[in-house]
């Protein structure tokens, strides 16, 4: 309802509560952000949450899962991107496939479910997301195959 004519003075008080309680409210969602609120997961869940977004999404689902941020108290979404490597070698755009690598190895080192048989999961991941990215790309897939002989020798 807009305050004109038809408004009675009477209804202006009201109408001034229900407009600072909507600027408070905007004021909150810019400041806090508008992120969905979650609530914390026991450690199994947390498990299968991370092997989830590390092993069962699509790059593009993982990706998009990422810029929300989900579950940030408890999952590490901190990524150094490709690290020493060129982000986009020859162009090829293989950040995307670091930043769920860095995911990987960051959240089951800091759920101590680190191991050689997991490294070799996430380093296999790894190499399947920078073929998606590659499609049908010799050149490219020669340049992930690097990428992924880098990780599984000096990975940690």
């Amino acid at each position: 309802m807009l305050i004109g004519k038809s408004t009675r003075e009477s209804d202006v008080p009201n109408l001034l509560k229900r407009a600072s309680v909507l600027s408070a409210s905007a004021l909150t969602a810019i400041v806090l952000g508008t992120g969905t609120a979650h609530a914390a997961l026991t450690p199994a869940q947390l498990a299968s949450v991370t092997d989830d977004y590390s092993f069962s999404k699509s790059l593009s689902q993982f990706n998009s899962i990422r810029d929300n941020r989900p579950y940030a108290d408890q999952l590490d979404w901190s990524s150094d991107a490709c690290s020493w490597s060129p982000d986009k070698p020859f162009g090829f755009d293989f950040k995307p496939a670091c930043h769920r690598h860095d995911f990987g190895y960051r959240n089951n080192k800091r759920q101590g479910r680190w191991n050689a048989d997991k490294k070799l999961r996430v380093d296999d991941k790894f190499k399947a997301d920078m073929y998606s990215i590659c499609g049908g790309n010799i050149a490219c897939k020669g340049t992930a195959n690097v990428y992924y002989a880098a990780v599984r020798k000096w990975g940690t």
